[in-house]
């Protein structure tokens, strides 16, 4: 689908969404919300919900888990966990009113964490400062309902910075040891077209990797949007966000 008609199809189901308005009760938009996973995040990174209330976990990009903080949720409320999971989607009922704070397995040290607040804010999560990056305070929580992810903490640009970085650093020991003059000339080009030929099919990879990635991040974009589980500006919102991390 060219960039023209996906602007004329979201208009559409813009338009749609708006016409129906009157017709659906608000209630039942919310009655399964969903937090996206995505790569080292999770949207909204603060929720709130009534007791009783079943949130889906679900993947947008990478492997990723929803586990919760035992010592971190109301007195008497199971401790949830989804396990890492490559694929599809984590639910859990919350019916216990409290603060629940939880993370991703697999990216817990570099700040991939949420809360969630069931009714009121409440137990030992509101005691301590979350051992792990940072989430927002229960009031704004209660407050919006819902707290976004902030895209400009999300990190990827640094991974790959470091990546970068490191290649360019053991290139330099190369030439600080005599450089392609200190080995046999034959041997010596065979080694370069090895290294450029490994860049380029990490590159490729790489590339092709991120392209699977958010293709599949816009499609449950997309899949939610038309669920009516946010709103129009805030589909534009992070569609502008997806769109920016391609580029």
């Amino acid at each position: 689908m060219t960039h023209h008609s996906r602007r004329q199809f979201l208009g559409l189901v813009g338009a749609g969404a708006v016409a129906s308005t009157g017709f659906a009760q608000p209630a039942d938009a919310q009655e399964t919300p969903v937090v996206e996973m995505g790569n080292n995040y999770f949207d909204p990174i603060g929720l709130r919900v009534d007791p009783g209330t079943t949130v889906r976990f679900e993947l947008a990009a990478g492997a990723h888990s929803a586990t919760a903080y035992p010592n971190r949720i109301p007195d008497g409320a199971s401790a949830f966990d989804s396990e890492t999971i490559s694929q599809g989607s984590f639910e859990h009922t919350f019916e216990t009113p409290g603060t629940y704070d939880y993370y991703c397995i697999p990216h817990k040290s570099i700040g991939m964490v949420g809360r969630i607040v069931v009714g009121t804010p409440g137990g030992p999560a509101e005691e301590s400062p979350i051992p792990d990056g940072e989430v927002p305070a229960s009031e704004t929580i209660v407050e919006q309902g819902a707290v976004a992810y902030d895209s400009s903490s999300d990190g990827s640009g640094t991974t790959g910075g470091g990546m970068m970085r490191q290649g360019d650093h053991g290139m330099m020991n190369g030439r600080s040891g005599g450089g392609i003059w200190s080995i046999p000339f034959v041997g010596g080009a065979l080694g370069l077209l090895g290294v450029l030929g490994g860049a380029l099919y990490w590159l490729g990879n790489r590339s092709s990797t991120r392209s699977n990635t958010h293709d599949s991040a816009r499609e449950i974009l997309q899949n939610r949007y038309e669920r009516g589980e946010i709103s129009e500006e805030e589909y534009r919102r992070r569609r502008k966000r997806l769109d920016d991390e391609v580029e």
